[in-house]
């Protein structure tokens, strides 16, 4: 054990990165929303029709997703139809999949029917399964007891040390 977790009570979380996350994407509605987006889902009535949720809380969704750079409005026509927006993934938003991939991978796990679970992610390219993996810079994959907590440049401390 680092000396750093040995004495918990003397740094703060206040400036954590999961904290800060979960204010972004911490409620399910966003999660879906951000599901959908990475499935290919564009447009409004479609995102609030897959994910279940009334069309005000699907807007202030989607609103709020689009103010905090995860999603981009687009304008698009169809013939003879006035102009609309649809919502994409921007890059900021897309760098979120692992996360969803690894929420799926445990849900396929832990908390799928019985009859397994409703979609399996593939490679494009190759067609193998998909699954969100720990690996360290240098290439190697790591189990979550193999992991060690280092003081980041924002670790906030307390007068306990």
């Amino acid at each position: 054990m680092t000396d750093l977790l040995a004495n918990r009570d003397a740094w703060l979380m206040t400036n954590c990165s999961i904290a800060r996350t979960l204010d972004v994407v911490g409620n399910r509605s966003t999660l879906l929303l951000l599901r959908e987006a990475s499935l290919g889902t564009r447009r409004f009535d479609d995102f609030a029709a897959r994910v279940g949720i009334s069309e005000p809380v699907a807007a202030a969704r989607l609103k709020q997703l689009v103010a905090d750079g995860l999603l981009e409005r687009r304008p698009y026509q169809e013939p003879g139809q006035r102009t609309r927006d649809e919502y994409v993934l921007t890059d900021k938003g897309a760098q979120l999949v692992p996360v969803l991939v690894a929420l799926r991978q445990w849900g396929d796990t832990w908390a799928a029917d019985p009859a397994g679970p409703a979609v399996w992610l593939a490679h494009h390219d190759c067609g193998a399964e998909v699954h969100a993996v720990l690996r360290c810079a240098a290439g190697h994959d790591v189990d979550p007891d193999g992991l060690d907590v280092r003081p980041g440049p924002g670790l906030i401390r307390t007068n306990a040390e």
